[in-house]
């Protein structure tokens, strides 16, 4: 069998008896729900081909009636977006340029589609060529051109065109002081749309009045549009006032380059113009439609719990804070809920953040699932993981990690204190020594995170 999680056999010899059954069950959902929202699974539910007519939703667009058919894409998920774009539009398309991670760029294998590599989750000089490339074919179309625009998580990052004059170390070192500072997706997406070239909707303006139908995969809670990728064909509602605000907030205003603060100034005194707004009429040839989200992983997660006689419920698709509140909050929900005989699963879909304290290298679902471990240490028989559907957890290796009853007692018998751990940020460490980091490689897809908590007694 093909696993997503290639370390799946072993995480379940880490354990026995119950618990080796439970990490069976909560690994298997975990599976499901990162099949679920894979980019071939999730576009054949929404757009498909007959005859002549591309059909997207509910909207038919007749082929013959465009000269030319283009397709452009960034994020994580790109690649397999654009593998089932050529799987039934091939004879139709006349070219293309999608930007993806590089380490999935090499292995891409498309036809007419060009793949640009860029880098995640800080931008580089690889992701401005790959966006001035992208403008490129952006001027190449017209009213005539049926442009297929395929966005999912990790674009924000990989398409970075900062707004003259700002260079790309400008944007790189307010995107790393927002990633450390606690910061929302959404509150740090307001800012990148405030200070690109292209985000925001504007890319839409450098289209050319061509017909734009924009295939997404959300990794943002809420599935707001405009901060999926920060917007690159949707509407913005928000302006510079509340980029200044977002930055005010989190103690960044005096500590982002100079360059960044007058470009916001000039925004608020009205020297620049402001992202166009929802009513645009430049969006009215834009068709927005999300593909798949965290949702459709959190309800497939639950298929397969329930499958296996668990009551399981979708606590919330709206997760958002701090990893270790998170964590701490679900090991008490478990401990509420369980009942001396009987099974209880609870699903969490979304993105929450990490305020960066100590010194130790981790990501927010190994933070969470650290932080839950402490909480259920006295629960027999109770279990979470949490993982990045992406398989990507921080700047580490591994998607997440699986936790138990036994965790922390394990870790104490081989003088590991995992509350020291939680202090200073370093989960991955801690979870390179006692075990339980969960392994799946890059995914080729991204809705944010999924977390599965569950207590079985019989």
């Amino acid at each position: 069998m093909n696993r997503i999680i290639k370390n799946f056999d072993q995480l379940i010899q880490e354990r026995s008896g119950i618990l080796s059954d439970i990490r069976v069950d909560v690994l298997d959902a975990a599976e499901k729900s990162i099949e679920e929202v894979l980019p071939r699974n999730a576009l054949q539910k929404h757009v498909k081909r007959v005859g002549n007519m591309l059909i997207v939703k509910k909207t038919r667009y007749r082929l013959n009636a465009f000269k030319k058919v283009v397709v452009l894409g960034t994020g994580k998920a790109s690649i397999g977006m654009a593998e089932y774009i050529e799987e039934i539009l091939l004879d139709k398309i006349d070219s293309g340029l999608i930007i993806a991670p590089r380490e999935l760029a090499s292995k891409a294998r498309l036809e007419k589609i060009e793949v640009a590599p860029s880098t995640h989750p800080i931008p580089s000089m690889l992701g401005v060529r790959a966006s001035e490339r992208l403008l490129e074919y952006a001027s190449s179309v017209d009213s005539e051109t049926l442009v297929i625009f395929l966005i999912s998580g990790g674009a924000s990052a990989l398409t970075p065109l900062p707004a003259p004059p700002l260079t790309l170390e400008d944007k790189a070192q307010t995107t790393k002081l927002l990633l450390s500072s606690g910061a929302t997706i959404d509150e740090i997406n307001i800012v990148r749309r405030h200070i690109s070239e292209i985000k925001g909707g504007r890319l839409v303006k450098k289209l050319n009045n061509a017909r734009i139908v924009s295939l997404i995969i959300s990794d943002v809670v809420g599935d707001k549009l405009e901060v999926i990728g920060s917007g690159l064909t949707a509407p913005d509602p928000t302006t510079f006032k509340d980029a200044y605000d977002v930055l005010r907030r989190y103690n960044l205003w005096d500590k982002v380059p100079e360059n960044i603060r007058k470009r916001i100034e000039d925004g608020l005194n009205g020297l620049l113009d402001e992202n166009p707004k929802p009513g645009d009429p430049v969006f009215d040839r834009v068709q927005n439609v999300v593909v798949a989200s965290v949702s459709d992983a959190c309800r497939a997660a639950r298929r397969c719990l329930t499958s296996r006689k668990y009551p399981a419920k979708i606590l919330t698709r709206y997760m958002e804070g701090e990893a270790s509140e998170i964590g701490r909050f679900l090991g008490s929900i478990l401990r509420e809920l369980a009942d001396k005989k009987g099974r209880i699963a609870l699903i969490c879909g979304g993105e929450t953040t990490v305020r960066v304290r100590g010194h130790g290298i981790g990501g927010r679902n190994q933070e969470l699932a650290l932080s839950t471990s402490i909480n259920i240490s006295k629960l027999a028989y109770s279990c979470l993981v949490s993982i990045g559907t992406d398989g990507v957890d921080g700047p580490t290796d591994v998607a997440g990690a699986i936790v138990d009853n036994e965790t922390y007692s394990e870790a104490v018998r081989n003088g590991l204190n995992p509350i020291i751990y939680l202090e200073d940020n370093n989960s991955y460490e801690f979870f390179k020594h006692v075990g339980s980091h969960v392994i799946t490689e890059p995914t080729g897809t991204n809705v944010g995170d999924i977390v599965i908590a569950v207590y079985r007694n019989q």
